[in-house]
């Protein structure tokens, strides 16, 4: 089976891209804006809302294999390609792309992918989006000319094995909103809520704001939760307890036990408690932290993002044991083959894992990635798109379901 067309549409994504440095630097909140000037190349604005370009392969029998071209919210940052800008990439993809694709054999998966991700252009390869997208398309294109899942597909040519159980999802959801987080308490969600705090003022004096919030959501999964269950509290802070604490690994290591103390009878994971200026200092910070954690027996584990954002940047550290977990953020690895080994690497050195991404991407980019997740296996998916919590969950969890019941029903027959 070869593509015989491709058609390009810019769209919306389901978040915002902002700003991270002008956000710390002290960018005044009005609602949803943030006042000020922004300081990362490539931002117009503070917050500005997010696009993607959907990739549409037009089969030779007619079928449309998708994907979707998304970057992560805080683009351009530690390590990341800069701001997604759909029109800067428009001419790339309708000139040089459109011969790649055009007339090409889909009957696999994983040499296609690896092509295009590796692909360079007056000697620079593709933004992470694109190839991000252009590898959903191809994977896409690949399970409808064998007619099959995309986690039959990826369990094929990497040799795993697919899940028969709908995995563990982290729901993301707005730090302020407590009927948001009841909803999720409700429905039994495995791990929350994420909620983001974004500058050391958002932890408050001491970091007592952060250590009240983990309490309040233990207190309330106790207070209307059923009886035994027993959710995971996941927060993301972005550095904010590094810079509160100014990089002093003891002073954070206290402060998070504390935070871990709150969290009872709840476990705890804090995603990149600090962010350092290069990955080796981030990685040797890491390591120290996690030591420290350890020989206060805290009950907290530690998630690494920031400048972890490569699938060499994550079999780097998951060699050297840098976390307890890793953020797998899909846009970020570009093409989703690079994912898929992702998940598989840290699962053979025994690193836990989040198969998740970002807020910012869509209905058709996390459909695919939870396919990914049952045929990888990580620890747990982030919920996507968008911040709504209840939507993510639903797409996810909801993919994943109907994924493996066509896949029995095929075994069964």
């Amino acid at each position: 089976m070869k593509i015989q067309d491709v058609v390009y549409a810019v769209g919306r994504s389901g978040y915002f891209n902002k700003d991270l440095k002008a956000t710390k630097a002290g960018a005044r909140p009005n609602g949803s804006l943030l006042e000020g000037s922004p300081l990362t190349p490539g931002y117009t604005r503070i917050v500005q809302p997010g696009f993607v370009i959907s990739v549409m392969l037009i089969l030779e029998d007619g079928q449309i294999a998708m994907g979707e071209c998304a970057d992560v919210i805080f683009s351009g940052h530690a390590g990341r390609d800069p701001l997604f800008v759909p029109a800067e990439h428009l001419p790339i993809l309708e000139s040089q792309i459109r011969a790649w694709l055009v007339g090409r054999d889909i009957s696999a998966f994983r040499g296609n992918a690896e092509e295009i991700d590796r692909l360079e252009i007056d000697g620079r390869r593709l933004h992470t989006a694109l190839r991000y997208g252009l590898t959903q398309a191809l994977l896409s294109a690949c399970s409808l000319a064998a007619r099959r899942t995309i986690a039959e597909t990826v369990s094929k040519e990497y040799g795993s094995t697919i899940q028969s159980r709908v995995l563990d999802i982290l729901a993301s959801c707005h730090r302020g909103d407590q009927l948001q987080l009841d909803r999720m308490i409700i429905k039994q969600v495995p791990i929350l809520p994420h909620a983001s705090f974004t500058t050391a003022g958002d932890l408050g004096p001491n970091g007592k704001v952060l250590i009240d919030y983990v309490s309040s959501i233990s207190q309330r999964v106790q207070e209307i939760g059923d009886a035994g269950y027993r959710p995971r509290i996941h927060i993301d802070v972005y550095g904010t307890i590094g810079e509160l604490f100014a990089g002093d690994i003891e002073r954070i290591a206290d402060y998070l036990a504390e935070v871990g103390q709150a969290a009872r009878p709840f476990d705890l994971m804090i995603e990149t408690p600090l962010i350092a200026e290069s990955q080796e200092e981030q990685i040797k910070a890491f390591k120290a932290l996690r030591a420290a954690l350890r020989q206060r027996s805290a009950n907290v584990g530690l998630v690494a993002d920031e400048w972890c954002n490569t699938l060499e940047d994550i079999r780097l550290f998951a060699d050297m044991e840098a976390a307890d977990y890793v953020q797998i953020k899909t846009p970020d690895l570009g093409g989703v083959n690079n994912t898929i080994e992702a998940v598989l690497y840290c699962k053979a050195k025994g690193m836990g894992c989040c198969l998740g991404g970002t807020a910012n991407e869509t209905d058709i980019s996390a459909r695919i990635c939870a396919q990914i997740g049952l045929a990888t296996n990580p620890d747990f998916l982030l919920s996507k798109p968008g911040i709504g919590a209840d939507e993510g969950v639903m797409i996810l969890s909801n993919e994943m379901s109907r994924t493996i019941a066509l896949i029995e029903r095929r075994r069964s027959h």
